[in-house]
């Protein structure tokens, strides 16, 4: 009989659980109003008052063992609800005292009692010096220093807000993480906003706690002497040593857990570091440098060694810490573990075997970085690289080759460099253990730390200590790590060399991947209509103008109904430029239907149709050339300050040559032919070109 009806309650407590839990803040608000409105029993009262000093203690433990603010999000709504259960105590033990404080102190319960005997020793003049100096610690030091804190916090906290976000989008274009990890973070940040915004509003009810309690302690006590002298004849005498020693012991009673609130309170808004606890973080950092403890250690013991001052003391403690030091000390000198070294190779003949060949893309490291390999050593650089690759072929639409990560002792010791088939195509520096604060523009505060460029977009950046992150962060700057910038790099290069990493060997991975899907399809394209060489060539034309090949399907099928009539790699390069326009479009100018374009004047334009459009016309000045691929460049850069894309409008038959033409000027802008815009979408004729004449 009893198993099934225990096993009934727990499936019941199972499949209620949550309502329940739904119901306890309702629950508690209804009962601190019914004990500010019903006559409460002073058992009834020390129960409460238990209570609320174990709420209080809970709370600051909590604080204490809290590894970032977020893990206590509900510490405003806590706040309230233990601010407004010490008040409704208060109102209902003011109601006891002044109805039955004439019949002894233990008229308000035991736990008043208690704290007006038992702490004060009975005697109301010390308990009320005791209780002004808990309001002083309180109200002036603890309360004043956390609510400045978290107006600070909240104001930093939301002026990082777009840093924090561009950095969450710089880590999903790098393809260090995917979607949903980019969700949790801008979910994260934007609750850290609304946690601070709290805090900040939240910091007032503590103050206001602390206000409350001297009012409701002098109102207690003129009240009291008011009813115990007029309404009950009581001596002056009798009415204090009844009324003000437990008006004492009832402000006590509130003001221990206002002070614990009130300490918990400013233990999460000055929590600094998101990797231990404030426990942990205080020893680590306090406690374990042997130069501090036996600085500290020597100081000490001198002091015991003047004549009139507590020797024992003062050299027992300094004994203490300078053995805490010679420990630490001979821990640090501890020789790290030598790995074995490898046997020596034997001599032996040269054979094919020696001649290695040369990496398609490589990424060579400084000997100081090459912990950011090792995983041993917590180096993730190898996951951040896989995710680069990952990244990249779902972006560009093929799989990019392996990188080859190797030493390179003749580099720096923080320096790497990036090669694309044995050539150095791009180097930077790079420090463990601290980070890069980008400067994504108009941020003019000063930051503490070796000023550089970051090197995959040039922008201005400090490499900054870990201790500067959340305040570069809260000024808006972009903070990342040393993996983070390097895989950046690495993007970033990757994006821009895209033709010379489709091989012969990725274009035929890349065939037989379209082959699984489609196989009829390829079969009747490549090879029989258009040999794989030709197929590569028109795919390495579309990735150097940038242009994804992720439609592979398009590309096939405009390569069927082209390749009768011509197999020049570049006129097929431009047909399927035609049948790609939508998506060129969209990936220059987003969802927009109004394109903003810029143009060429047309006496230039007609110079330019002369000179590049018929192979038998005259050639094109030098002069001419150069004005024009410093004017495109000039112009692309003032598109890109407005924030508006860089994009040159052409005649159909010119297109391939200004576009070569301007690549290496202005590699950012993009030419479109005038076929290439989709009839869906309107063209606003922006910036134009001018020739010398104008």
């Amino acid at each position: 009989m009893t198993s099934p009806s225990i096993h009934s309650v727990r499936q019941w407590a199972g499949n209620h659980g949550p309502a329940l839990q739904g119901l306890s803040a309702p629950l508690l608000v209804v009962a601190i109003l019914a004990l500010m409105v019903l006559p409460v029993p002073p058992w009834m009262l020390d129960t409460f008052f238990t209570l609320n000093i174990a709420v209080a203690l809970m709370v600051m433990m909590v604080a204490a063992y809290m590894i970032k603010p977020l893990d206590f999000a509900a510490f405003p709504s806590v706040l309230l609800l233990t601010t407004l259960m010490r008040l409704s105590l208060n109102v209902a033990s003011t109601r006891v005292v002044l109805l039955e404080g004439h019949t002894g102190p233990g008229a308000a319960g035991a736990v008043i009692e208690a704290f007006g005997h038992f702490l004060i020793g009975g005697n109301f003049a010390v308990g009320l010096i005791v209780f002004a100096i808990l309001v002083v610690i309180n109200f002036v030091v603890v309360t004043k220093g956390a609510e400045r804190i978290a107006e600070v916090s909240a104001r930093f906290t939301l002026d990082a807000m777009p840093g924090k976000q561009m950095a969450v989008d710089a880590d999903l274009n790098a393809g260090l993480i995917d979607e949903k990890e980019a969700k949790r973070r801008r979910a994260e940040v934007q609750e850290e906003a609304n946690f601070f915004g709290s805090m900040d509003g939240a910091s007032k009810f503590v103050r206001g706690d602390a206000v409350a309690g001297i009012l409701i302690l002098i109102i207690n006590i003129v009240g009291g002497f008011a009813i115990g002298m007029l309404q009950h004849g009581l001596s002056a005498n009798d009415a204090a040593n009844s009324y003000i020693l437990l008006a004492v012991g009832d402000a006590l009673v509130a003001q221990i857990p206002g002070l614990l609130i009130s300490v918990a309170a400013a233990m999460v808004i000055s929590r600094v570091g998101k990797d231990s606890d404030m426990g942990q973080q205080i020893v680590q950092q306090l406690l374990m440098s042997p130069r501090v403890l036996g600085v500290t250690a020597g100081v000490l013991i001198l002091l015991g060694l003047i004549p009139g001052m507590p020797h024992t003391v003062f050299l027992v403690m300094g004994s203490l810490l300078g053995y805490g030091a010679w420990v630490l000390l001979q821990r640090q000198r501890r020789p790290a573990p030598v790995e074995e070294a490898p046997a020596p190779v034997s001599d032996g003949e040269a054979s094919w075997d020696d001649l290695q060949p040369v990496d398609l893309l490589g990424l060579e490291l400084g000997y100081r970085l090459i912990a950011l390999v090792d995983k041993s050593r917590q180096g993730d650089l190898l996951t951040r690289i896989k995710g680069v690759r990952r990244k990249f072929a779902q972006e560009v639409g093929f799989l990019p080759p392996a990188v080859h990560v190797r030493d390179n002792l003749e580099l720096k010791p923080s320096a790497y460099r990036i090669t694309l088939r044995g050539v150095v195509v791009g180097e930077g520096e790079a420090f463990p253990g601290m980070y890069l604060a980008i400067n994504p523009g108009g941020i003019s505060t000063p930051l503490i730390g070796t000023p550089t460029t970051d090197p995959a977009f040039g922008l201005p950046a400090h490499w900054i200590d870990a201790a500067q992150k959340e305040a570069a962060q809260m000024a808006g700057f972009t903070v990342v790590d040393s993996e983070t910038v390097m895989a950046t790099h690495l993007s970033h290069l990757m994006q821009v060399h895209a033709a010379k990493l489709l091989s012969r060997t990725e274009t035929q991975q890349l065939v037989e991947h379209v082959t699984r899907l489609a196989p009829k399809l390829i079969e009747e394209v490549v090879p029989k209509m258009v040999s794989i060489t030709t197929f590569q060539k028109v795919l390495q034309l579309l990735l150097e103008e940038s242009v994804h090949i992720r439609d592979i399907r398009t590309i096939i099928e405009t390569l069927a109904e082209h390749a009768g009539s011509t197999q020049d790699p570049v006129e097929l390069a431009r047909r399927v430029r035609i049948a790609l326009s939508p998506a060129i479009v969209q990936q220059i100018y987003g969802p927009t239907r109004e394109l903003s374009v810029i143009a060429i004047e047309p006496g230039l334009e007609r110079l330019l149709m002369q000179a590049l459009g018929n192979a038998s016309g005259p050639a094109l000045d030098p002069g001419v050339a150069d004005l024009l691929t410093h004017k495109a460049a000039e112009v692309a850069l003032q598109q890109e300050e407005l924030g508006m894309p860089a994009c040159l409008l052409v005649p159909d038959q010119i297109r391939n040559a200004i576009a070569r033409l301007v690549r290496r000027v202005a590699p950012r802008l993009q030419v479109l032919a005038h076929s290439e815009i989709p009839e869906t979408h309107t063209i606003r004729i922006g910036p134009i070109l001018k020739g010398a004449s104008a």
